[in-house]
């Protein structure tokens, strides 16, 4: 099963060397060990478009859809047997980014 594991920030590009270097080992872990799929970091939120399309008209926003002290900062998209193994996995990774995660199984 896949899973999002969000990392959350209140700013953007502020990985130290020091969780840069431990980030990196984290990705390395996790290909080596199968789970890996996907990560990211994101630019700042005020670099959001949003798009509204349900009408009749496509409305184009400025800025993030939520004002938000915090916000996602970047991302990984793992492969994991379970849940409790995906929990895990974003326990390291919050260790090794320094910052909160949030983790959310894919439908």
């Amino acid at each position: 099963m896949r899973y999002l594991v969000s990392v959350i920030d209140d700013k953007t590009n502020s990985a130290t060397s020091d969780e840069m270097a431990a980030i990196n080992a984290f990705n390395e872990r996790l290909e080596a060990e199968g789970h890996w799929v996907f990560a990211g970091g994101l630019a700042s939120p005020s670099t959001a478009t949003v798009i509204d399309n349900r009408g009749g008209e496509s409305l184009f926003t400025d800025g993030p859809f939520l004002e938000s002290k915090e916000y996602l900062a970047g991302l990984w998209i793992i492969e994991a047997p379970d849940l409790d193994v995906a929990l895990k996995l974003a326990a390291e990774g919050s260790k090794a980014c320094n910052r909160k995660v949030e983790v959310r199984p894919f439908l």
